[in-house]
This record gives C-alpha cells, sequence and structure tokens, in this order.
C-alpha cells in the first residue's frame, strides 16, 4: 500500500531537530505527499499526551490477486494476516520539547519501523520527518476534508474503524494481545 514509498521518504527523513514554529494541531486527516495513502492522526487512545496514526485509506489496496493487501511482512506472525487498511502506522508518538511528535513509523510493505518526528506549522499541512540509516528526507502532508469511496471511516477501534495496537487502544476497547478476525468492511485488526 502507499505506507512503502512514504516510509523510505519519511523514514529517509532528515535526522535534525527541526527549529521550533508556532504548532497547529496535528490531528486530522492527511493526504501523504505522493497521493498514495491518507492518514487519520489522532491522540492514543490509551495516552491522550501521544499521537496515532492510521491509514485509512489506498490509493491501491488490492494485491496482485485482486484481494485486500495484508501485513504479511509484520515480525510478528500473529499479525501477519491483517489487512494493511486500517492499520496503525504512527506508533504512540511522544511530544518533545519543540512542541513536535517523535517516535516510530510502522511500515506494513516491509514490516520495517523507523524513527519519525511529525509536526504542523499550519493547520492545512503536517510535515514527517525521519532517518533510515544516513538517507535523510520529510514529506508535507496536506489535510484533507472530503471522503473518498473506500476510506475507513468509522471510530478508531469501533465497527469500520481502524483499530489500534494493543498498547494503545483505548482501556475497555480490546483486552489481551490476540488479533480480531478482519471485519467486512475491511478494517484492520491490531498490530504486532
Amino acid at each position: 500500500m502507499a505506507t512503502a514509498a512514504l516510509v523510505i521518504a519519511v523514514a529517509t527523513v532528515t535526522c535534525g531537530r527541526p527549529n521550533a514554529a508556532t504548532a497547529a494541531e496535528p490531528y486530522g486527516t492527511w493526504l501523504t505527499e505522493d497521493g498514495r495513502a491518507r492518514i487519520r492522526t489522532e491522540r492514543c487512545g490509551s495516552d491522550a499526551t501521544r499521537l496515532c496514526g492510521f491509514v485509512v485509506w489506498g490509493r491501491e489496496p488490492l494485491d496482485k490477486d485482486g484481494k485486500p493487501k495484508i501485513d504479511r511482512y509484520n515480525p510478528n506472525p500473529a499479525f501477519q494476516a491483517r489487512p494493511q487498511l486500517g492499520h496503525q502506522m504512527l506508533l504512540g508518538l511522544k511530544p518533545n520539547a519543540e512542541g513536535h511528535f517523535e517516535g516510530r513509523i510502522y511500515n506494513a510493505d516491509n514490516g520495517k519501523s523507523y524513527d519519525v518526528t511529525v509536526w504542523s506549522d499550519h493547520p492545512s499541512t503536517l510535515t514527517v520527518k525521519g532517518c533510515m540509516l544516513v538517507f535523510c528526507a520529510s514529506q508535507s502532508w496536506k489535510r484533507v476534508a472530503d471522503v473518498v469511496p473506500g476510506q475507513v471511516q468509522g471510530p478508531t477501534d469501533g465497527p469500520g474503524g481502524p483499530h489500534s495496537d494493543p498498547e494503545w487502544a483505548s482501556k475497555g476497547a480490546r483486552t489481551g494481545s490476540t488479533p480480531r478476525k478482519p471485519s467486512p468492511e475491511g478494517s484492520a485488526t491490531p498490530a504486532r
């Protein structure tokens, strides 16, 4: 899905600390710079000080056999059958001293996680910055308010919505770490 190019570009993100600027709220739905995915960002259910993000739409949600793409490269075999659409990719980013959020981004296209920093200096854009080895880059995601066909719309951890990884789910939303079966709407099961 869109995660591979996104993470290569994002994980290729610049390794230094950006200058502090007037922060805007980093919560909402964003179209990635390459237009391959929409990512919904929100406060994490288990810790409202952290930022979580979910793939809620992908330009190419089906594999070469016409089936929904799955998280087949996940290092945890228990999660390799979950759909990519609706999975959590921003893994509980925590605020830093500059008012940005930093932590890990997960790439379902290769099963790897990378360091990332995100922030919003303007309400219409989200900057995503990080590094993979010595290659660094950043992306500017654009806020979107419309809903496109195939976009996951339900509440996080609710019917028709994306699903948090177990450590980021709201208390009471789910218990244990056993993944749920995919729902008919194509929403995802919990991550790793």
